[in-house]
């Protein structure tokens, strides 16, 4: 099997070739996998369902030993599709006296509670005109339905 990564694979139903792709892919489509969904607030807020993870924004761990556990990120490893969450630890060996190690996470097994807002340009993009002007269309029908609905529980 070669190693190289090739830019015209489009997709396959092969998990062998799913695994090679994602294994031998460049940083810059690698970052691309880096992505955790946001809590229900963040995604009014944001407008969106996931957002690439950074260093800096906090942090739950939704599956595994550790499900329930917060923090911040401390370490984003792109190589390797994983993060680190400052404060969450296991110990080396199974004895309780077994030094500390940092766990690492894969960013799907987390979700994002508090952003890290330093960077300006992080959420600058711009929306689609196209979706501005749909989303203004469907604000106001559904204000003229409201006002429909009033009128005729008032007859």
């Amino acid at each position: 099997m070669k190693s190289e990564f090739n830019k015209s694979w489009a997709s396959s139903k092969q998990p062998r070739k799913q695994v090679k792709f994602r294994a031998n892919a460049p940083n810059h489509i690698k970052k691309k996998f880096m992505g955790a969904c946001l809590d229900k607030k963040l995604r009014e807020k944001v407008g969106k369902k996931t957002v690439k993870i950074r260093k800096g924004d906090e942090v739950k761990v939704m599956r595994g030993k550790f499900k329930g556990k917060q923090g911040k990120v401390g370490v984003v490893d792109i190589k390797n599709t994983r993060i680190q969450i400052d404060g969450v630890q296991r110990g080396k060996s199974k004895n309780l006296g077994g030094e500390k190690l940092v766990t690492w996470f894969h960013p799907s097994k987390v979700k994002i509670i508090i952003l890290d807002e330093t960077d300006g340009r992080r959420f600058k993009k711009n929306k689609n005109p196209q979706k501005i002007e749909k989303e203004k269309v469907k604000d106001e029908i559904k204000e003229d339905k409201k006002v429909v609905d009033k009128k005729e529980t008032k007859k």
